[in-house]
């Protein structure tokens, strides 16, 4: 299952609750339609079939069909000059 840095659910929480998402709420994976990009969104509950990925206030949903490509990813998050950007990694 994908897991989260520290730094990833410190920008998870605060973009969702800078968002003004309900407690419900969290970032949302998928597979982009091509099916080669990973896409982001703000999603104010899990969609049916999605993956609920909760740890320290930080909620991640992972769409069903994203589930088996992120499974041994880790997802990271840097803040840069242009704010908040994140990054899959391979886990280890």
């Amino acid at each position: 299952m994908l897991s989260l840095t520290d730094n990833a659910k410190a920008a998870i929480t605060g973009i969702t609750s800078q968002s003004g998402l309900p407690k419900s709420g969290g970032v949302r994976l998928s597979l982009a339609p091509d099916a080669d990009l990973v896409e982001m969104s703000l999603s104010p509950q899990p969609e049916r079939g999605d993956a609920v990925i909760e740890e320290d206030g930080a909620r991640v949903f992972v769409e069903e069909a994203a589930s088996p490509l992120l499974a041994e990813h880790q997802l990271d998050a840097e803040t840069g000059p242009e704010g908040v950007g994140f990054a899959l990694r391979k886990a280890s």
